[in-house]
């Protein structure tokens, strides 16, 4: 196909240049028979000879025409009167003769050049006016080039174009070669249909994946996208071409995928989305980027905490409830019935009065049924979980499973950090301002230096030992990854005494508040009043605790 294209571009240029070629040759044929024509016109002889003659075959005017003729290689010199009569000709048989064609032009003073048939053939003429002296017009001279020279002169310049067009063709049929197998090599050496056959495929492919396909230039433009893509980062397929920097917004998402992060299944947040991203780069500077939804996965994961959290602290409970019943089987066989009442009216009492004090200061169920669970896990690990006296969070959580993993990891990290202390403390403050949601767990524990502070809540950072069942490092990874998702914060300070405090700062963690009637507000008000002010016995026969310090002890250990 280009050898063929190079072979018409040639042929088309030669015949382009022949075509101006061969006009060019006519008008340098006529000049030249003008030319002529004016030389012999300006001759003084002819004045004279045209006065003193007559028009014959041996005459002075046909003797200089023919010398003329002969020195300049005109196929005709005529030299004719006013009349239009021959004085000269090659074919001495014309003299005498009236001109074949019209002279009125040129004896009306005029020069004339032009191609036209004659008594010799076709030739290029120039004719000009013949003057005396006086300037007066007495004749005109007809000089004629042969047309044939004129061809052979165009016919003899062809060899020596084709000669430059052939060596022309030979150069582009070289290129295109050359041009040919690099385009080869480039496509491996595939065919054009299968160059179709492969595009198609590859579009149905990229548009049928579930995964996200992301393709950059070496300049970090966008080149190619899936649908997938375009769902799971906002993006439109008028994206494409440019900058990602300006297609996406400024953060973590946008550094992963421009590779300013580095590492392999890289998580990223775009907007209530969880991805995991994996950039791959490719010869030519650019880079292949895929993304997979996470966000499923992550909200079966906090579940799973979840449940894993009421597992433990059942596990516990049943721990608690076993020892408790121990007790009541030696206190019945040795007939110490009143201390058996007493002991079980005790119990049930601290179990009720620590879940009372709980759902009176957080009143999202998820949020409460954590706490009185880690308070029992707690009471078994030989620690004592306090909710401060500050703590209120109510019953209108956006996503209270976010807020429970955010809230159980923390508890679950601090736990960890008093383990072995025989004053284990933990003490959990969740309040609200506006619709944000602060949390704040602090514990007495050996507490953080402040060179790692940077680095615990990096994924996979820890210095505890790895279980043989999976990997630590996670907890407070996915605590500040949830906490930016909300687009807050997550930091850790040293506790007043000793120990570490874990601030997380969730906005819009809270829906709009629903209006409130001014009955369920009064009652609100009453309830809270009670249970801060309750002494022992004073509620349905249960045991309160008798100041603040007790009301926040959601344990009861030490009691």
């Amino acid at each position: 196909m280009q050898l063929a294209i190079a072979s018409g571009v040639t042929a088309l240029a030669t015949g382009l240049f022949l075509a101006p070629l061969s006009a060019e040759l006519d008008d340098q044929a006529m000049r030249r028979a003008l030319a002529i024509a004016q030389t012999t016109a300006a001759e003084p002889r002819l004045d004279d000879a045209l006065k003193s003659s007559r028009p014959t075959q041996q005459g002075p005017v046909q003797d200089e025409a023919e010398r003329i003729r002969a020195a300049t290689g005109a196929e005709y010199v005529v030299i004719m009167d006013q009349r239009g009569v021959r004085w000269s000709h090659p074919d001495p048989d014309e003299i005498g003769h009236h001109v074949s064609t019209d002279p009125s032009t040129v004896l009306a003073g005029k020069q004339v050049m032009q191609i036209d048939e004659g008594t010799l053939g076709r030739s290029a003429r120039g004719k000009v006016p013949l003057r005396n002296k006086d300037g007066k017009v007495i004749g005109a001279v007809s000089v004629g080039i042969s047309y044939e020279s004129v061809q052979e002169r165009l016919l003899s310049t062809v060899p020596e174009l084709l000669a430059y067009a052939g060596g022309a063709l030979a150069a582009g049929a070289l290129a295109a070669y050359l041009v040919a197998r690099r385009l080869q090599r480039r496509t491996h050496d595939l065919a054009f249909s299968d160059i179709s056959a492969l595009l198609t495929e590859r579009e149905a492919m990229l548009h049928g994946i579930r995964e996200g396909f992301l393709a950059l230039d070496k300049r970090g433009r966008i080149r190619l996208m899936n649908d997938e893509a375009q769902r799971l980062l906002d993006l439109h397929a008028t994206d494409t071409g440019r900058p990602l920097d300006e297609s996406l917004p400024p953060g973590r998402t946008a550094d992963v995928l421009a590779g300013r992060v580095s590492g392999a299944d890289l998580l990223a947040v775009s907007g209530q989305r969880v991805l995991v991203a994996n950039r791959m780069p490719t010869d030519d500077g650019g880079a292949v980027v895929t993304l997979r939804d996470r966000t499923e996965l992550e909200r079966l994961g906090r579940e799973l905490d979840g449940t894993r959290g009421l597992i433990d602290a059942l596990r516990a409970q049943d721990h608690e409830h076993a020892n408790r019943l121990h007790t009541l089987l030696g206190l019945l066989e040795l007939g110490l019935y009143e201390e058996a009442v007493d002991f079980v009216t005790e119990a049930v009492g601290v179990h009720r009065a620590t879940a009372e004090q709980v759902t009176e200061h957080i009143r999202d169920p998820l949020l409460a049924a954590l706490l009185v669970g880690k308070a029992t896990v707690a009471t078994e690990r030989g620690a004592s979980l306090h909710l401060s006296p500050t703590t209120f969070l109510p019953d209108r959580l956006v996503d209270p499973h976010g807020l429970v993993t955010v809230l159980g990891n923390l508890v679950d990290n601090a736990l960890d950090a008093t383990a072995g202390r025989r004053d284990a403390r933990v003490e959990v403050e969740v309040h609200v301002d506006g619709r944000t949601a602060v949390v704040q767990v602090c514990d007495n524990g050996p507490g953080v230096p402040e060179a790692r502070r940077a680095q615990i809540f990096t994924e996979g950072w820890t210095t505890k030992e790895p279980p043989a069942h999976g990997q630590r490092g996670i907890g407070l990874a996915l605590v500040r990854r949830l906490a930016e998702r909300y687009g807050g914060s997550v930091s850790v300070g040293e506790r007043v005494g000793g120990g570490a405090v874990f601030t997380v700062t969730l906005p819009d963690a809270l829906s709009e508040k629903p209006p409130e009637s001014t009955h369920e507000a009064s009652r609100r008000e009453r309830r809270t009043d009670d249970a801060v002010s309750a002494k022992p016995g004073s509620t349905n026969g249960s045991q309160q605790p008798a100041s603040a310090d007790d009301a926040a002890d959601t344990t009861g250990a030490g009691r």
